[in-house]
């Protein structure tokens, strides 16, 4: 894969923003829907009056879900303008305008001040970023003392998995670009937050795969094998691989430390978000 990182950036979010994305994955897209963000909800540990930073919303239900579940104020950001215009479309639709806000911006520079948010919920877009070790460091320095990320992810061996998964069309299909479960607390921990938990969900990763596996034959028996047949041997590689143990998905919990100082020295002034 010889993508540049601006490249990947823009090519997932134009994927994850269109139709057909919507149509293969559902309106959630990411492993385990409304369920395992409940989970998620409940880690953060955030009620009314806190904030909640939402990182790679797409069209904003997990941020909608946050706000009705706890009463926290929630900001949704995402690279996509069209996945942005979608959420603020369906936080008007849900009376939810006054709790919940939604911007574009990258994930690898928050345009919020260091400690802003009481939580930060991330789902299936870490292994999207192309810099993970800048985007970690963001969502830790967004993050009062005290306050959690709770973060769901495709987790793997990418150096492991076959050459068909490691091209830009699996990175961008969530595969490509994964670590494994102690690379990604090593990751969190390098940021300065201290894990909590780390829990596999593989099943959800699976249930997903399957839903994409009968789209894609429904779709191919009414347009033909050429445009579906690629899609289809991705996700069998995909589902073969978590079967050998390559590929699954898990959430991890962390909490920034009480007496960590806050990262502000030789940073550009902030935007007033939050």
């Amino acid at each position: 894969m010889t993508a540049t990182a601006t490249e990947i950036k823009a090519c997932c979010a134009a994927a994850y923003s269109s139709p057909v994305a919507a149509w293969l994955l559902g309106t959630r897209l990411h492993p385990g829907g409304a369920a395992l963000t409940e989970g998620l909800i409940r880690a953060l540990a955030v009620g009314p009056g806190d904030r909640v930073a939402d990182i790679g919303c797409g069209p904003g239900e997990s941020s909608l879900q946050v706000a009705r579940a706890t009463g926290a104020r929630v900001i949704g950001v995402d690279l996509s303008s069209d996945s942005i215009a979608a959420a603020r479309t369906a936080a008007e639709r849900a009376g939810l305008e006054a709790s919940v806000e939604f911007v574009v911006a990258d994930a690898e520079a928050l345009p919020f001040a260091d400690g802003a948010v009481d939580g930060v919920l991330c789902e299936c877009s870490l292994c999207t970023f192309p810099d993970k070790e800048r985007a970690a460091a963001e969502l830790a320095r967004v993050l009062r003392q005290g306050g959690r990320l709770a973060l769901a992810d495709v987790v793997g061996y990418p150096e492991r998995l076959p050459a068909a998964l490691r091209t830009l069309e699996a990175w961008i299909a969530c595969l490509a670009g994964v670590q494994s479960p102690r690379e990604l607390v090593g990751l969190l921990s390098g940021s300065g937050l201290a894990v909590e938990l780390v829990e596999r969900h593989d099943d959800a990763l699976v249930s997903l795969l399957e839903r994409v596996d009968a789209r894609l034959r429904l779709a191919r028996a009414v347009f033909g094998p050429e445009l579906i047949d690629k899609g289809l041997e991705l996700a069998a590689m995909a589902r073969e691989s978590v079967e050998r143990g390559l590929l699954g998905y898990a959430i991890l919990v962390a909490r920034r430390p009480v007496g960590q100082r806050d990262a502000t020295a030789g940073r550009p002034a902030a935007s007033n978000l939050m």
